[in-house]
């Protein structure tokens, strides 16, 4: 992520945090593993977004079972951080240096209905 977005993560709510992060989580499981490199990146971005203690353990909770399809509806996300959320899908499913056809599908998948 930019410096740009970098700024914008630190105007979001709380809620909006937690949002983005199911998101991210969720882009993890798509090939139905976490890897390593994927858990890095998790804890990356729980550091930039400056999460407490009690969003850290839901994001870990994430990673060890990933969230509910119903959790994870795109139409929730305000319009305005359609392009971070996007940014970060992206910046998830090649953090291992791979992009899965599952990966792909779901990136694209969420592009068209954020468009």
């Amino acid at each position: 992520m930019g410096y740009g977005q970098v700024m914008s993560l630190h105007k979001l709510s709380r809620a909006d945090r937690q949002r983005l992060m199911r998101f991210v989580c969720s882009f993890a499981w798509a090939d139905l593993e976490v890897k390593k490199t994927e858990r890095a990146l998790v804890q990356k971005m729980m550091n930039r977004l400056h999460l407490d203690d009690d969003e850290r353990a839901m994001v870990k909770e994430w990673l060890r079972v990933p969230p509910r399809a119903e959790d994870v509806d795109p139409q929730t996300i305000p319009h305005a951080q359609r392009k971070l959320f996007l940014d970060a899908a992206r910046e998830m499913i090649s953090a291992d240096g791979e992009i899965d056809p599952e990966e792909k599908e779901s990136l694209s998948l969420l592009e068209q209905l954020l468009s």
